[in-house]
């Protein structure tokens, strides 16, 4: 079958053989390449336009659950700064001003970090602004948190002392009233019961039946039981730290030895009328770092408001001292 393609003549009106155009088959070729190229790219971007690979979606989702995750991080980290700004703001108006402590300032709980830049591993990158932000908000509540951490450690330590020192100081009358005959004298200028002349008496006089029960107005340790003291006679001394010292007076005898702990209450001797003394009585001083103060201060422990008044009422007259 011959190969040769005809084409009409119209002018003629014959059929003529179609000769072969290389140069315009190379044309048209091109053409044809240009334009399937053309529609093969403008496919491509169309597609890549409006359709997603499976690939594309993968990281889609990924950095949709990225930026989901970022979000909750954020908000934990804010929720974690309230409650701790809370904490730090108790800490300093309630725990630390109870016990007498300086407030950490506000630029020491939140002061950053000098020297080096701590973030630069970080820059460089599209969302490096977002990722400084959040590390530097995670670095400064991680220093918060161990501010105060510290804190209240500090505070924990000072409530054990505070405990301490509230069970050693003497707070309480050192004979019960129910075994009280009367409070004799009180502290101040009293009239002397052997020379008569008016001279400060620096304690206080209970008068009870001898043998009446003198139990510690502190916990504490005993630092002497004895009489080579001028005028107290049998007498003990408590020390009971944080520089307070108790001493008890003209005692019949006693419960205790050099050295041996007591707690408050802990029955320590009994009255009686040795040394300088004109009847048996307990004469009880309270020391604050070797200074002498009015006991009368330290009865809250187990008096009421009213045997309270009471005492000081009577304490204030200037009378006779029984020492």
């Amino acid at each position: 079958m011959s190969n040769v393609k005809y084409y009409y003549d119209s002018e003629t009106l014959t059929y003529r053989p179609l000769k072969k155009d290389s140069k315009r088959l190379v044309k048209n070729t091109f053409i044809f390449l240009f334009a399937s190229a053309i529609f093969g790219f403008g496919t491509i971007i169309i597609a890549e336009q409006f359709f997603e690979s499976p690939r594309e979606k993968a990281l889609n989702r990924e950095l949709q659950n990225l930026d989901l995750q970022y979000n909750l991080l954020n908000k934990k980290i804010t929720e974690a700064e309230e409650v701790l700004a809370n904490v730090e703001n108790r800490d300093n108006g309630i725990y630390r001003l109870y016990f007498e402590a300086n407030p950490i300032p506000e630029e020491q709980r939140k002061q950053g970090f000098g020297g080096v830049n701590r973030y630069k591993k970080y820059e460089g990158f599209d969302n490096s602004e977002m990722i400084i932000s959040t590390n530097k908000r995670i670095d400064e509540l991680q220093k918060r948190i161990i501010v105060q951490s510290k804190s209240l450690d500090e505070i924990t330590a000072l409530a054990k002392d505070k405990e301490k020192f509230l069970a050693r100081i003497p707070a309480i009358q050192p004979i019960k009233n129910e075994d009280l005959t009367r409070m004799a004298s009180g502290y101040g200028y009293r009239s002397d019961p052997f020379t008569k002349i008016r001279k400060f008496h620096y304690g206080m006089d209970f008068t009870a039946p001898r043998g009446t029960p003198i139990y510690a107005s502190g916990d504490g340790i005993i630092k002497r039981a004895d009489s080579r003291a001028s005028g107290y006679g049998r007498h003990i001394r408590i020390d009971h730290g944080y520089g307070y010292v108790s001493l008890y007076a003209h005692l019949y005898k006693y419960n205790v030895e050099i050295g041996q702990k007591v707690k408050r209450g802990d029955l320590i001797g009994y009255v009686g009328s040795s040394g300088r003394s004109q009847a048996p009585h307990l004469h009880y001083e309270v020391f604050i770092d070797k200074k002498r103060i009015n006991p009368v201060n330290f009865y809250y422990g187990n008096l009421s408001t009213e045997e309270f008044n009471r005492l000081l009422s009577i304490a204030s007259l200037e009378n006779q001292s029984l020492d």
